[in-house]
């Protein structure tokens, strides 16, 4: 397995991808799927200090990984939220724990000291994978999201990247 900046060239692919993730209700709060014109614009306007990775194996995109500006203000500049969406077909394989290791280890070239992940309080896999990558639970907003008319709470896990 391959993790390389993504290019336009994979956006359908990671369109398809965060899509996949739609329908189980764990990942996203998305409740239809997005196109990639409408992720034309999130694409082109990464500031290049928040990169975007995709996993690759013989150039298939098996996941991906991208870093956010939190909450937008200069005193956040060392703060980023990070994403991570890995396709169906290869759960289980390590590719997300892969991602986020090379995210956990990246961050002193980005000049980040604080990574965030805001995940779902029912998504069990990506809680455990967050916490065996030393993320805590850093808040917790009880009934945000409506899911297919359940409430759904939303955990806020970060961690320290420097000392």
């Amino acid at each position: 397995m391959k993790i390389r900046d993504a290019k336009m060239t994979d956006l359908t692919e990671i369109v398809d991808i965060y899509n996949q993730s739609i329908p189980d209700r764990l990942a996203t709060a998305d409740t239809e799927p997005v196109t990639v014109e409408s992720k034309l614009d999130w694409y082109r306007n990464r500031p290049t200090y928040r990169p975007l990775w995709v996993a690759t194996k013989e150039e298939k995109v098996l996941g991906w990984l991208s870093f956010q500006n939190f909450y937008g203000r200069p005193a956040y500049l060392h703060t980023a939220e990070i994403s991570i969406y890995i396709s169906i077909e290869h759960h289980r394989q390590k590719v997300a724990s892969q991602l986020l290791s090379r995210a956990i280890s990246f961050c002193p070239q980005l000049e980040l000291t604080t990574l965030l992940g805001f995940v779902f309080a029912h998504n069990q896999p990506s809680i455990n994978l967050f916490t065996r990558h030393g993320f805590e639970q850093w808040g917790y907003l009880p009934d945000v999201a409506v899911l297919d008319k359940c409430d759904r709470s939303l955990l806020i896990l970060g961690r320290k990247t420097l000392s």
